[in-house]
């Protein structure tokens, strides 16, 4: 029987996405075994980032600094950006290094059922973006999921008025999958093959 520390970081740990409770009892006894060297490097990076995690006002990204690293990369082509869903899909897409533009993160997707309209997106920030006409192409990279092909959608419509290239990822996804757990050839092949809207 454990204790009620070590149950309580058990429960928090099976909160995490990928990971149930007994994965997370199997994460807390490698802690408990590995305290010495293990604990101390988790507690240091979970007090950093505590500290200095921040929301990109640009993108919606989430980083140490803000703009965050894409969005302050003039590497990056400022002409093309790609809109997601979350911050998970960020990652994920830019994780194959295949879009060499920057990202927007909406911050959910449209769902009538779940009572999420087009206020609660961050689709007016989307819509600051490309109002000056820097911006060549919208790349809607949204789920391949009844709501995300409805924001998709919703959103070639808001942006059709602006003089750009609207496109999204090929059909060829998963139906009801999600970016963030595509590999990256499949993500690779979504990109290469993405259409007008």
């Amino acid at each position: 029987m454990a204790s009620q520390e070590i149950e309580a970081l058990s429960g928090a740990l099976a909160r995490l996405p990928g990971l149930g409770p007994r994965s997370a009892r199997r994460a807390v006894l490698w802690l408990v075994k590995n305290r010495e060297q293990a604990l101390p490097a988790l507690l240091e990076a979970l007090d950093a980032v505590s500290e200095t995690l921040v929301e990109c006002a640009t993108c919606g990204n989430v980083d140490t600094r803000n703009p965050c690293g894409i969005c302050a990369d003039v590497k990056r082509d400022a002409k093309a950006i790609c809109v997601v869903e979350d911050v998970a899909d960020v990652w994920a897409l830019d994780r194959a290094r295949l879009f060499q533009g920057r990202y927007h993160v909406l911050g959910g997707r449209l769902s009538a059922l779940d009572g999420v309209g087009p206020e609660d997106l961050n689709i007016a920030g989307l819509l600051e973006r490309v109002a000056d006409g820097r911006v060549d192409e919208v790349v809607l990279a949204m789920n391949a999921t009844l709501e995300g092909q409805t924001t998709a959608h919703y959103l070639a419509e808001r942006l059709e008025p602006h003089n750009l290239r609207i496109t999204q990822l090929a059909h060829g996804l998963p139906v009801g999958g999600e970016l963030d757990y595509l590999d990256e050839g499949t993500l690779a092949q979504a990109l290469r093959a993405r259409r007008p809207v």
